[in-house]
């Protein structure tokens, strides 16, 4: 019986941990997303609320609620990634996360900290080859993992789009 209580008090311990560390992941993206929401924030009321966007620009306020659920998925999605300690494959999925990261932030300081539609999209693009890359190398590491990045690719293609548009319609 004490071999069960002691048993049972270091899987709950390993549980704690394991969440702390998801919740960890998670953290780190969401605040690469506040980070970024920096410049974005402060140019909506004036310069990106000026200019022209295209008819299917999403309404200003679905922008906050969709890029928090996706940086929480990519910190799950990392976090995935991490529990996977025999794979050898996981170091380079990792750095190649973490490129995809930094180029997330970039963008938002990009277009709007530069209010640099033409310099956003061409650093959208390459963001966009990484977020694939991420996925593909996440992939071979867990599958899960990698399903769990496809929405933020898909909605990353269609920043794409619509950021080349505002580029088209204001230059």
């Amino acid at each position: 019986m004490v071999k069960d209580t002691k048993s049972y008090f270091e899987d709950k311990r390993v549980n704690l941990a394991s969440f702390g560390k998801a919740l960890g992941f998670i953290a780190i993206c969401e605040g690469v997303g506040l980070i970024g929401s920096i410049p974005t924030a402060q140019n909506i009321p004036s310069w990106y609320s000026e200019i022209r966007k295209p008819s299917f620009t999403p309404p200003n306020w679905l922008f906050g609620p969709v890029w928090t659920i996706l940086y929480m998925l990519m910190g799950i999605a990392l976090y995935i990634v991490s529990l996977k300690e025999d794979n050898p494959l996981k170091r380079t999925a990792t750095k190649l996360f973490f490129i995809q990261l930094a180029l997330n932030l970039l963008w938002s300081y990009i277009f709007f900290g530069l209010r640099s539609p033409r310099l956003g999209f061409i650093e959208i693009v390459t963001l966009v080859a990484f977020i694939a890359m991420t996925i593909r190398a996440v992939a071979r590491v867990s599958v899960i993992a990698a399903v769990i990045l496809i929405p933020y690719l898909a909605w990353s293609m269609f920043a794409t789009v619509l950021n080349f548009s505002i580029w088209r319609l204001n230059s």
